[in-house]
């Protein structure tokens, strides 16, 4: 009796999990473009190791995409299963504190889903969807008083992070419903590479050490949940979502990685990024439950470095500061464009999944056309829990596939959005873009709904120079066709 007395309390002791649900972590990069990953891109001087051995450990999806080529619209389809058009953001991102928040009071996310089904959800990094803040009698945004209808509100049982981008106001942490010091001083804007708006800052807050911050959060929350020692709460599986603040701007690396690539302060922030997951991944992997843990990592859209040509790396109208872009580096690979155009250099992101519990072997390499907002659908496979009904309408598991399994019923096209609203749709190598331009940031930036569209065999013709709008006109029409049904769904 004795005996089995000790054992009882020694496997209380220990970081278990009580049930077969798998933890889950999503990890998203802000602006991260394909060619930023060494394992998508063999030519890149810039090391990735945590992020290769991801990749190597689990799966790799070769053709996966962000719903919009902006990051509030791309963090609203994650987190709801639902592409962001269908809200009332039909272009652009929020801008904090003008912007009211996105997602829509009786709209179930991830995080209300899994918490309804026992996980214990928290986030750790930047939100951009939007915050009810506190005002004055004359509507001044009083930035340290409570605030409500974040994180929190949408199914997330704690949260430290900041408001939205690394370079928009307010310049402060912030945890659960309260910034965690005041604003006492003004932020002046800086140029680039160090890009920051003016505004309201703490005057502690410094962008270089924001990653490291958050890596430590994420990295502690990981060791409390899978401890029974520490909360009694651990007996749940956690879900951990993690939206970094890099390499987007301002492309401030701390001061311990300058240097550290040779490429420029671009090819230092990569670099911290990589170690940013590096930190994550050993905290998993002390926690006991790394078998059992899903981890997703992707980016929210892709880089807003344009594609190297003739040896060099331009920012859009900016030869400024050329020593922060490295000139032998592509960010976004062979993919035309940059963040904020309907090409596949604006979308077309890394994504990586590893759950060996769950059947996924490693150095499996998925070409399935995929999207974020499946994300939502196979967290639900996962899990083993429907969706809720009338919810994550655009969300398809990709569970089936990277598992190597063929897929019973076929995925819809994928749509992408550009900054201005320019739509595209796909279906295996045929990409309809319905517009006459990027939509973005690169020319002809075009309108949406324009003439003449573009349309492009991505098999034959990855970098979308020939326009095959006028000599393949039924595969033209049957794509804009398909656009338009899943448009209308309601």
């Amino acid at each position: 009796m004795k005996s089995l007395t000790l054992l009882a309390l020694l496997f209380a002791l220990l970081p278990v999990s009580a049930s077969t649900k798998p933890n889950i972590v999503v990890i998203l990069a802000d602006d991260m473009g394909y060619g930023d990953v060494g394992v998508l891109n063999p030519q890149s001087k810039i090391p990735t190791p945590h992020l290769d051995g991801l990749a190597r450990s689990g799966a790799t999806f070769l053709d996966a995409h962000s719903g919009s080529a902006v990051c509030t619209p791309t963090r609203y389809g994650l987190l709801t299963g639902r592409y962001c058009w269908r809200s009332r953001l039909k272009s652009g991102v929020l801008f904090p504190p003008r912007d009211k928040p996105l997602i829509e009071d009786d709209r179930p996310t991830i995080a209300s889903y899994l918490k309804d089904h026992g996980y214990q959800t928290a986030m750790v990094g930047k939100w951009h969807l939007g915050i009810e803040w506190a005002r004055n009698t004359q509507g001044k945004v009083i930035f340290d008083e409570p605030f409500t209808n974040g994180p929190i509100e949408k199914g997330f049982e704690q949260w430290f992070g900041i408001a939205a981008s690394l370079d928009m106001v307010p310049y402060v942490y912030l945890r659960d419903h309260q910034a965690v010091a005041k604003c006492t001083t003004t932020q002046k804007a800086i140029g680039f590479p160090k890009y920051v708006r003016a505004g309201p800052r703490d005057p502690n807050f410094d962008p270089g050490d924001v990653l490291d911050d958050l890596a430590t959060e994420a990295a502690t929350f990981i060791k409390k949940a899978t401890s029974r020692k520490q909360d009694p709460a651990a007996h749940k599986p956690y879900f951990l979502y993690l939206p970094l603040t890099g390499p987007h701007k301002p492309v401030w690396p701390h001061e311990r990685f300058v240097g550290k690539t040779k490429l420029g302060p671009y090819g230092d922030f990569i670099y911290q990024v990589d170690y940013t997951v590096g930190v994550v991944l050993e905290a998993i992997a002390d926690s006991g439950q790394e078998e059992n843990t899903m981890v997703i990592y992707t980016s929210d859209n892709g880089s807003f470095m344009y594609r190297r040509k003739d040896g060099q790396n331009h920012h859009l109208n900016n030869d400024k500061d050329q020593g922060y872009r490295p000139a032998d580096h592509s960010a976004n690979l062979h993919w035309r464009g940059t963040k904020a155009d309907v090409w596949e250099g604006g979308h077309r992101v890394p994504f990586f999944i590893r759950w060996k519990k769950g059947g996924i072997e490693a150095g499996t390499q998925v070409p399935r056309v995929t999207c974020h907002t499946d994300i939502f659908a196979t967290i639900a496979e996962a899990v083993g829990k429907p969706v809720p009904a009338g919810s994550a309408q655009d969300s398809f598991s990709f569970l089936p596939a990277a598992r190597g399994k063929a897929e019973t019923k076929p995925r819809p096209g994928v749509i992408n959005h550009s900054a201005s609203g320019i739509f595209a749709i796909r279906r295996g190598p045929w990409k309809l873009v319905a517009g006459s331009g990027s939509g973005g940031r690169q020319g002809p930036r075009g309108k949406p709904f324009q003439k003449p569209y573009h349309l492009y065999n991505l098999k034959e013709d990855p970098g979308e120079v020939v326009n095959l709008i006028e000599s393949e006109t039924s595969i033209a029409a049957d794509l804009e066709a398909e656009l338009t049904l899943i448009r209308d769904a309601k």
